[in-house]
């Protein structure tokens, strides 16, 4: 038997390419190995965003090198493969992003398929998330020319999927036991707009690569919706309605990065201090009850002392459901390295923490009003009997907080029940079932 073994690194929208990557070598007949001694080569998923993320690749490209032998590398940094064979000059193959063709060709020159590829003419789905939950991809690329990021010259221009094409996967999803749609892309609101925003047939339905257009048909295949990485643009708002008929949960993942006007210029990112409050203003108006989650980047070069305090004015002033924080990390290809003033490492960590002390304060201030609510859970773990590990439509698998639920003993993992909150902590509340 063909054995592979796979290694993937980075975030969902990686995860989803090693999926499609995996759904193919098994219509091929491979199967994959949970050794690197059991397996005849080694596929190795990297990602190449960020200065420490560059590093981990390179290490798992190593340990793949040293355990086994035999190692073929894609995905993000696979798009500098100068940087990988001056570290690693000995690997098979380096493919980029998403390249699934030429991962499944460099595969088949050292392991030829075990069986015919046309037995399947729709492979198998292979899903590395738990079997309640999926992550979605709606578009590849993006066209935002950000000065500290480099995804558009690793992964491309935007380019999107058509929508019968993305509720058919979707559909499928759902059919095999999907709970939750995490539907994902580099810039999730611009979805649609390098294809005008084009119609296609859903079966007998019509529907345009536009989002709100998109997430209308979705909901009604009774799934949970939630949304990542959404810019927020001015139509982002016309999304709000369908959280408030409860057709999308109301969470949204909002790369903010910082709240200086000053530094957000630098930064090539759109808003500032009072138009980000004006916009989160504006949709709890019509979604009360929207659960926030946000993205920031401290010690950004040109950050000053002042630049640091307006942000974190702005995140005691937002109360921000959910905050990530990152100190910046030069890449290499960013036009952010070239800037002036760069701040040294140990200001960049003391801002770090100082931001995350604040958002602790903010984080248990908002989980203390949960309190006496009822709340719907998805039950993603059952540690022992009678204790249920979840997530409201306030959590995010992996990146943000659960809920322990007491329960009567007859749930199960990926099913819905209703929780009412007793206590809160920083950032997990407790429950019981009712």
């Amino acid at each position: 038997m063909a054995k592979i073994g796979f290694v993937s690194l980075g975030c969902p929208k990686a995860l989803v390419d090693s999926e499609q990557i995996l759904s193919r070598l098994k219509a091929l007949g491979y199967e994959t190995s949970p050794t690197y001694e059991e397996a005849e080569v080694v596929i190795v998923n990297t990602c190449g965003f960020i200065t420490p993320a560059v590093e981990e690749s390179l290490e798992a490209i190593g340990e793949a090198l040293k355990e086994n032998g035999r190692v073929i590398v894609t995905g993000c940094l696979g798009a500098r493969p100068e940087v990988i064979r001056e570290r690693h000059p000995e690997v098979l193959a380096v493919t980029g992003p998403g390249e699934v063709e030429e991962v499944l060709e460099a595969v088949e020159r050292v392991l030829p398929p075990p069986r015919d590829p046309f037995l399947d003419l729709v492979p198998p789905q292979v899903k590395l998330t738990p079997k309640h939950y999926a992550y979605l991809k709606l578009s590849e690329g993006c066209d935002h020319r950000c000065s500290f990021c480099i995804i558009p010259k690793l992964r491309g221009r935007l380019r999107s999927r058509d929508a019968a094409e993305v509720l058919a996967e979707a559909a499928r999803l759902v059919a095999t036991g999907t709970k939750e749609l995490l539907l994902i892309a580099q810039d999730l609101s611009a979805y649609g707009v390098d294809l005008g925003h084009r119609a296609s047939f859903w079966g007998d339905r019509l529907v345009r690569a536009e989002l709100k257009d998109l997430l209308a048909h979705m909901a009604e295949l009774g799934a949970w919706i939630r949304l990542h990485y959404v810019y927020p643009y001015p139509h982002v708002r016309d999304l709000l309605p369908l959280m408030a008929e409860g057709k999308v949960l109301p969470y949204l993942d909002v790369p903010l990065q910082h709240a200086s006007e000053r530094i957000l210029r630098r930064m090539r990112r759109p808003g500032g201090y009072q138009s980000h409050l004006q916009t989160l203003k504006a949709w709890r108006e019509v979604v009360p009850e929207l659960a926030l989650r946000s993205t920031f980047i401290v010690g950004f070069p040109g950050e000053t002392e002042e630049d640091f305090q307006v942000l974190l004015d702005f995140l005691e002033e937002a109360e921000l459901d959910r905050v990530g924080v990152f100190t910046y990390s030069p890449v290499e290809g960013a036009e952010a390295n070239a800037l002036d003033g760069h701040v040294p490492e140990e200001v960049k960590e003391e801002r770090k923490a100082r931001l995350m002390e604040l958002q602790a304060k903010v984080s248990l201030r908002k989980n203390r009003r949960l309190v006496g609510k009822t709340l719907e859970v998805l039950v993603d773990e059952l540690p022992e009997p009678g204790l249920a590990i979840g997530r409201t439509y306030r959590d995010s698998p992996g990146i943000d907080g659960v809920i322990y639920v007491e329960t009567d003993g007859t749930v199960r993992v990926g099913e819905r029940i209703q929780a009412r909150v007793t206590r809160a902590d920083t950032y997990d509340l407790y429950g019981v079932q009712v």
